[in-house]
């Protein structure tokens, strides 16, 4: 029978603890753990952990620049075997974002095969791909074996990992970050090497350099993508002075002109971290909903560079303003956010801006070549020393040999007989033979004095803090001249414009006017025919199963439609948007914010200057101005506010001579007023036309008493309408027999 287990805590060591503490304190080592482990980088390489660990990963396996390719799974193996022990594709997404020219300025590692486009495709599987290192992940590695960081334990205790790389790449500010943390987030984009190696030289000369000079040397991001910076250079200096902020990057783009005055537009560059596929596609849904009636069509002729193909539907639209209104409906204008939050040499994370960031980088250089020239030192003394003992072997290599060949035990005769240290003797035992020649001497003689003034040399650079930053701006100086502005790599990509002015023109300037007739049908249906359509030829028009035709009126192509719906709130479409009549059209309410339990009251078209009588079925309205009504967005604009289970009923255009107004209630009870009554609001609920305690307002329209009462397809008389005449808010009379039967004044 099997033994219980006698690993059992007693309920003495089971301490209670408040629930909310527990909690705090558990979620509190989790923030702390996606704040330094996860999410934002440090300052001094500008790398995460998952980041740094590949790349030493990949220094452990010789992948230098020169080296061959290896598998990016065994790169990704040994990750996660030795450093970072978390998912596979986690680790390999970051190996491909390293290697990708479009995400990073400077790719940190040089793949070969499929690693993903800027169209947005997925790269190859890490059994298909290769990597090796770029020269700048050697420059932040180079030092590493020489005490330039600190190493921990790995997560198992059985190796060594580095705390920071050396950083010998400004790699921060260079290559940007990004990142979500508790409570946290960083975003940092990439800037140009040639111009933060500038702002470093200047910082190492005038430490207490203004943010604002520091600014004329780094102009602002470059992005790997290019593109073009319009943020103005005064948001600039203000992002970088408090370390927040945005910058404005559009595409960069051409005009190409075709014959008879045409032309069309070749986007050539395509703002950050935008993929290309994803944003034709927000372009040809744009078209397809005539959001941007001037542009035809747009096709991507990329190959390996980017290629968009722009076609606007005539040559008399300025190119200026067709860009101008793409920039403001897709991603071809973005803003791309700075939040230098960065973790600093205390792993504390801070804010920090451009001066800060830069110092920071420059401290830990410093401190690098202090602990290498101090780990040089040491390794000049060790070997010093075993040249001395060399030459002391020299001197006396008769005896040497016979202390050697007689003595079992040679090495503590001959550290007394010579007075030699430990390590000099056994420099003198592990010697070849052949190195006991006469040249072999001069030789170490020659080292020895070599050796002698290096070390003079190291011991003055650790005594003199200008001579250490002299060294550093050296270092600083062989970047700039390795990736600078003069190399291929470091060339400027994204170029620097002034704030873009406002277009004088509007779009719709620029619209083709030419006679439209709107139809719309019993269930929501909208479209345009070309050409102002009779009562027969509308007829024609084909309608879906069960629907028909509602609405029917002339425009213009150029004009705009008003929609007046049951909520009480106005809508404003563009003829020019509206689709084709050759097809049944669209649904309206996908083009305006209007509920499926609401229905429209009438459709106009636009004409300013006019005024409408608008009223709801428990009888209350007033006049509103046309220009009102008129709304900007597709979500409409409230004119007439309705209390609960209310809805608006009666629409109507106010004649110029109007002076009375007529209404008639759902149990055919017509009441007449003079208009004075009813006040000019541009919103709220009006006033009560017609009061009834059972009765609802069927109907309300303005007309002129001397003309007569327009009612269906007959007018009354003004002397007939006497005994209907009264006062507003009264309950009115049941008509008189002969006169229309329908509950609305017109059809």
């Amino acid at each position: 029978m099997a033994k219980r287990s006698t690993n059992v805590v007693p309920l003495a060591v089971v301490k209670p603890v408040p629930f909310g503490q527990a909690l705090q304190e558990r979620y509190l080592s989790y923030a702390l753990s996606t704040i330094m482990a996860r999410s934002l980088p440090d300052v001094r390489d500008g790398l995460k952990p998952v980041h740094r660990r590949l790349l030493y990963a990949m220094r452990q396996l010789r992948l230098d620049p020169n080296s061959a390719f290896k598998k990016s799974a065994r790169v990704v193996g040994d990750v996660i075997g030795q450093y970072h022990p978390h998912g596979d594709q986690s680790i390999y997404d970051a190996l491909v974002r390293l290697a990708q020219e479009f995400s990073v300025r400077y790719p940190l590692i040089e793949g070969q095969g499929n690693f993903g486009n800027i169209d947005g495709d997925n790269p190859a599987a890490m059994r298909y791909t290769e990597a090796r290192l770029t020269e700048v992940a050697e420059a932040l590695l180079a030092g590493i074996e020489e005490n330039a960081v600190d190493f921990r334990p790995t997560y198992d205790a059985a190796a060594e990992e580095p705390i920071v790389l050396p950083g010998g790449f400004p790699n921060l500010l260079a290559n940007g970050a990004a990142g979500i943390a508790v409570g946290m987030a960083t975003s940092i984009p990439p800037h140009n090497a040639g111009d933060l190696c500038d702002a470093l030289l200047h910082l190492i000369k005038t430490p207490n350099a203004r943010i604002d000079t520091i600014v004329d040397l780094v102009k602002g991001p470059d992005f790997p993508t290019g593109g073009i910076l319009v943020e103005p250079r005064e948001s600039i200096v203000e992002a970088y002075k408090t370390g927040r902020g945005a910058f404005r990057l559009r595409a960069k783009w051409e005009k190409e002109e075709l014959p008879r005055g045409q032309y069309r537009i070749i986007v050539t560059e395509i703002p950050y971290q935008v993929q290309k596929g994803k944003l034709i596609e927000r372009i040809a849904e744009i078209i397809n909903a005539k959001k941007l009636p001037i542009l035809e069509d747009v096709r991507d002729e990329s190959a390996d560079d980017v290629r968009i193909v722009l076609e606007p539907r005539t040559g008399n639209v300025p190119a200026e303003l067709l860009m101008e209104q793409l920039f403001k409906l897709t991603d071809l204008e973005i803003r791309f956010p700075l939040n230098l939050n960065v973790l600093d040499r205390t792993n504390t994370p801070r804010v920090m801006d451009l001066r800060e960031a830069l110092q920071a980088w420059l401290d830990h250089r410093r401190e690098v070549l202090i602990r290498r020239s101090n780990f040089r030192l040491a390794e000049i003394v060790r070997r010093l020393e075993i040249l001395d003992g060399y030459l002391i072997a020299y001197l006396n290599i008769d005896k040497l040999i016979k202390i050697i060949r007689e003595q079992d035990e040679p090495k503590p005769v001959m550290m007394r007989t010579f007075k030699l240290s430990d390590l000099q003797a056994e420099s003198i035992l592990n010697m070849r033979l052949r190195a006991l020649r006469r040249l072999e001497e001069f030789e170490i003689k020659g080292e020895h004095k070599k050796l002698s003034a290096e070390g003079k040399e190291l011991r003055a650079l650790l005594k003199d803090e200008k001579q250490q930053w002299g060294k550093i701006a050296d270092e600083v100086q062989e970047t700039k001249a390795k990736f600078g502005a003069k190399t291929k790599i470091g060339k400027r990509r994204t170029e620097l414009a002034d704030a873009p002015v406002e277009v004088e023109h509007a779009i719709e300037d620029f619209v083709e006017r030419e006679p439209v007739t709107i139809l719309l049908s019993a269930k929501g249906w909208i479209r345009a025919a070309k050409g102002h359509l009779d009562d027969k030829q509308a007829a024609e028009l084909k309608y879906k199963e069960g629907d028909e035709a509602k609405f029917s009126l002339h425009a213009q192509s150029t004009d705009k439609v008003l929609i007046f719906g049951t909520n009480g709130r106005f809508y404003t479409l563009g003829c020019d948007r509206l689709p084709s009549a050759r097809g049944h059209g669209e649904p309206v309410r996908l083009m305006i914010e209007l509920g499926n339990e609401q229905d429209i009251i009438d459709l106009e078209v636009l004409k300013s200057g006019r005024k409408f009588l608008v009223a709801s079925d428990a009888g209350r309205g007033f006049i509103v101005p046309e220009d009102e009504v008129v709304a900007q967005t597709k979500n409409g604009k409230q004119v007439l506010n309705l209390a609960d289970k209310e809805k608006a009923q009666a629409f109507g255009i106010v004649p110029e001579r109007a002076d009375s107004i007529a209404a008639l209630s759902e149990g055919r009870k017509l009441l007449i007023f003079p208009i004075e009554q009813v006040p000019e609001m541009g919103r709220g609920r009006g006033v009560t036309l017609q009061k009834s305690k059972a009765d609802r307002l069927s109907d309300a329209q303005a007309f002129t008493l001397a003309d007569g009462l327009p009612w269906g397809n007959r007018v009354i008389p003004a002397n007939e309408l006497k005994f209907w005449r009264g006062e507003r808010a009264q309950a009115g009379r049941m008509p008189e027999k002969g006169w229309p039967r329908a509950k609305r004044f017109k059809d």
